[in-house]
């Protein structure tokens, strides 16, 4: 370490208590955020397991840490490494990126409500996919529901997000050329509410047969989760997280407002678009391999920002929540529920609340 970077160690030190810096990065160490993070990834794990000792067939979990870890018999292998973990995997990753999506379009557009659910980029990607699945029937249904539905939802996705994008184009107060975060979620919600009913229009003319595939894919379930519908998610994710990490100090300066932002040398509206860009991705690939799973987008960062007690939604607590609530609201279903429920119906049932909850508290503040 050169007696330069010594110094500025010294000079971080001395600022803000905890700061540390390696090299051209620094940090600042905070020892509870670390305890409550540790925590979280203790509970997604023990929810992992959990989820794969659960079923028809129940496991104890040291059963399942024994054949995670290579023992047990032929057919408890087959049982946890075959039939389940594909599904507690799919759980994982696509709660994980539904949650540090919603983290970032919620850091970005400084609004709470601004979640992929509300924007309409989930509705987007149901239209996409409920177009193929309900319009495709014989022979072309296997193929539809393997790739057409997926990339359909892709496109969907995107195609929404374009569409949102477009229309919050205006002129601000200022006299600025751009969009605003509360007219991106305004537009977002009319768009979202036009896409639900061509959801619905869409349904209404199918046949029988199609309705009922997209109307079981639009309830979000990992029950036909495998290691195809897997890899995908996986690999937005692996995205996802690549852009969050590389934007870090982006989304920080973001927290400080947009002029702010600005003083500071960041290009505004390229950050925006590649941060919002790697979100729509990551929700729209996790929509296409198990269905919309309603509102994990929308709670995760909230759940996260107060338990870690950030001054913005925090990236990594809101993934971890993000499958802690997806592998939850699964074993809830599967387990605690006295009918199997898709784990969708799950998640919608309790973010319903959370979001009226956060109407009234958005309400509370605005009028104080």
């Amino acid at each position: 370490m050169t007696v330069l970077s010594r110094r500025r160690s010294a000079e971080s030190a001395a600022i803000l208590p905890g700061a540390v810096r390696v090299g051209r990065l620094s940090f600042v160490r905070r020892p509870a955020v670390i305890l409550v993070v540790a925590l979280l990834a203790v509970a997604l794990c023990t929810l992992f397991c959990v989820d794969i000792a659960t079923g028809s067939t129940a496991l104890p979990l040291g059963r399942v840490l024994d054949v995670l870890g290579g023992g047990g018999t032929r057919s408890q292998r087959f049982i946890v490494l075959d039939s389940r973990l594909p599904r507690a995997l799919t759980g994982v990753v696509v709660g994980m990126a539904l949650g540090i999506a919603g983290a970032l379009t919620q850091s970005v557009l400084h609004n709470p409500l601004a979640a992929p659910d509300v924007l309409g980029i989930t509705s987007g990607a149901g239209l996409g996919a409920v177009t193929v699945l309900a319009g495709s029937g014989g022979a072309a249904t296997g193929l539809a529901a393997a790739v057409g539905a997926p990339l359909a939802a892709v496109l969907g996705g995107l195609g929404t997000a374009g569409l949102i994008y477009f229309l919050a184009w205006g002129r601000r107060r200022s006299g600025d050329v751009g969009t605003t975060g509360i007219r991106l979620v305004l537009i977002g919600i009319g768009v979202n509410s036009l896409l639900l009913a061509g959801i619905n229009w869409t349904l209404v003319r199918s046949d029988f047969a199609g309705a009922a595939r997209a109307q079981r894919w639009l309830t979000g379930s990992l029950d036909d989760a495998t290691g195809a519908t897997l890899a995908p998610a996986a690999v937005a994710l692996a995205l996802v997280v690549a852009v969050a990490l590389i934007s870090a100090r982006t989304l920080a300066a973001l927290r400080l407002g947009t002029d702010s932002t600005r003083m500071l040398g960041v290009r505004l509206r390229s950050q925006q678009a590649l941060l919002i860009g790697a979100a729509v991705v990551a929700v729209s690939v996790a929509t296409a391999a198990v269905g919309p799973i309603a509102f994990v987008g929308l709670v995760a960062p909230q759940v996260a920002r107060r338990l870690l007690r950030s001054p913005g939604e925090p990236l990594i607590g809101s993934a971890l929540t993000g499958g802690i609530l997806v592998l939850g609201a699964d074993i809830l279903a599967r387990v605690l529920l006295p009918v199997d429920l898709p784990v969708g119906i799950v998640t919608a049932a309790l973010g319903g609340p959370f979001l009226l909850y956060l109407l009234v508290l958005i309400n509370r503040k605005a009028t104080l």
